[in-house]
């Protein structure tokens, strides 16, 4: 199996926004903002091929779906459909994938399942051959939205999945569809059912799955979420999410599980350190071209 970290559409938003209560005197050494105080955010995708037999994308960006107006409200820097241009560099066109696994379904993580925005033509989902994997907590959601997150989803996208009859709600570890090759796990502080994949690496002696990797979504969007303290104003229940976080990076540090890292802007993947109760990365990889798990 390989893998491939797939760009799609780059968006600037608000700094404060996007790191919570972190003093800006302090997020702006991380991601220096522009003069309207918005920073740089990645919508990275990942791509899996073979994995389980069958040719994997995990997320799709934010794709151009949006119409100009929106468009440059929500910071989007280019009009094409990114995605579609990374996949063709990789080798795939958007019909060449067997499933796509969404963690949830705010617009920056599903919207590039449709078509680019066009004049006087209504949304068209892409992806004709692909199953789509979601958990039923996030699907239940996206259906019917609190008034705080109602802006995060796409109107129009539930019934275009709905009617291609591809959907598969996951409410456990394993899918029928990809079987015991990823395993996911649930976390509730950033959105109700937000899916995180684990593409499991090697079984050591003690049946423990070591070295694989897990797609963090936006439980830890990149390396300054890696820090405890810091969370997103996006995110619902913040403790909590601190608290999910938390055992999530023991787990990682522990089995030595790399992260992939959706949204920042200069690193795909990372070792997760941990040294005392403080949690930091190393080993970090900027992309990944047809790069094989573990190495």
């Amino acid at each position: 199996m390989k893998l491939w970290s797939i760009l799609g559409n780059s968006q600037k938003l608000d700094g404060g926004a996007m790191f919570g209560n972190v003093p800006k005197a302090m997020w702006e050494k991380w991601l220096p903002p522009d003069d309207e105080n918005r920073i740089p955010l990645a919508c990275r995708a990942l791509l899996a091929s073979p994995l389980a037999g069958r040719t994997v994308l995990f997320e799709t960006g934010i794709g151009a779906f949006f119409e100009p107006r929106l468009r440059s409200r929500y910071g989007i820097v280019e009009e094409c459909h990114v995605l579609l241009d990374s996949l063709r560099e990789a080798g795939f066109e958007h019909d060449d994938i067997d499933v796509v696994v969404l963690s949830h379904l705010h617009f920056d993580h599903a919207g590039g399942l449709l078509a680019a925005w066009a004049e006087g033509e209504s949304p068209r989902l892409l992806f004709p051959n692909a199953r789509f994997l979601i958990s039923a907590d996030a699907w239940e959601r996206a259906k019917s939205p609190h008034p705080r997150d109602r802006a995060s989803f796409i109107p129009e996208l539930i019934p275009l999945l709905e009617a291609s009859g591809r959907v598969e709600r996951v409410d456990g570890p394993y899918s029928q569809t990809l079987g015991e090759s990823v395993r996911f796990h649930f976390s509730e502080g950033h959105t109700p059912g937000l899916m995180l994949a684990e593409i499991r690496g090697s079984t050591d002696g003690n049946g423990v799955d070591r070295g694989g990797l897990l797609f963090c979504a936006d439980l830890i969007p990149g390396r300054p979420w890696v820090h405890l303290p810091v969370t997103m104003g996006y995110d619902r229940f913040p403790e909590r999410l601190i608290d999910e976080k938390r055992a999530v990076l023991d787990d990682m540090a522990e089995r030595e599980v790399h992260a992939f890292f959706t949204h920042d802007p200069g690193c795909a993947l990372a070792r997760i350190r941990r040294e005392g109760g403080r949690f930091s990365v190393d080993h970090e990889v900027a992309e990944l071209q047809a790069r094989v798990l573990g190495q």
